[in-house]
């Protein structure tokens, strides 16, 4: 019988075999919590080896996001695409797909794409995966934007649900899962821990 804690380790990706320095792509997706703030930690790494990172908000519109003061401060340069989805009378959330999110989607990939002629480092397409499953970013436009990155430019591509094609062309995916969160106990999400 097996262990089901033990995995077995990712087969050799050939494409990178030997490979040292940025340039590669990697997926931070799952349905648990933690899917953006790993991508914070990245990109707080990259600041501390002198290196110059970028992000990318797809689906975030609004000001309810804590780690942009932090970016601001840092001067890391982040651009955000998406409608504000919390309503602020009721604090619920729109969950409607709408031709302004395609707009959105469209204009936050061709940022990146404009992004790609300058000097970064990193570039955090934060949100592009579940932007890509509700169907307001074109998974074919995203694999042509991977196809077409510089060779010294990483790419963290983060949200729920990404498609199996983000997943093969990447060269690091991680998946979160999701165990247990305080939310389906009724607790609303906090701000400073949350968003």
């Amino acid at each position: 019988m097996s262990d089901p804690s033990v995995t077995t380790p990712p087969k050799l990706d050939e494409r990178i075999k030997g490979r040292e320095g940025y340039g590669l792509i990697q997926v931070v997706t799952g349905d648990g919590k933690g899917k953006t703030t790993s991508a914070i930690g990245s990109v707080i790494r990259t600041l501390g080896a002198g290196k110059k990172p970028a992000w990318i908000y797809f689906d975030k519109g609004g000001e309810h996001y804590m780690e942009r003061t932090v970016f601001d401060r840092l001067g890391v340069e982040w651009w955000a695409f998406g409608r504000d989805r919390i309503d602020p009378v009721s604090g619920r959330f729109d969950f409607s797909i709408t031709d302004e999110d395609r707009e959105f989607g469209r204009a936050g990939l061709e940022k990146a794409r404009a992004l790609f002629l300058e000097d970064y480092d990193l570039i955090v397409l934060d949100e592009v995966n579940s932007s890509t499953a509700l169907g307001f970013v074109d998974e074919g436009d995203v694999l042509q934007l991977l196809n077409e990155k510089p060779d010294k430019l990483e790419l963290i591509l983060t949200g729920r649900n990404a498609p199996g094609s983000f997943k093969e062309q990447a060269h690091l995916v991680s998946e979160v899962v999701l165990r247990k969160h305080y939310f389906y106990s009724g607790v609303k999400a906090r701000e400073g821990l949350d968003f």
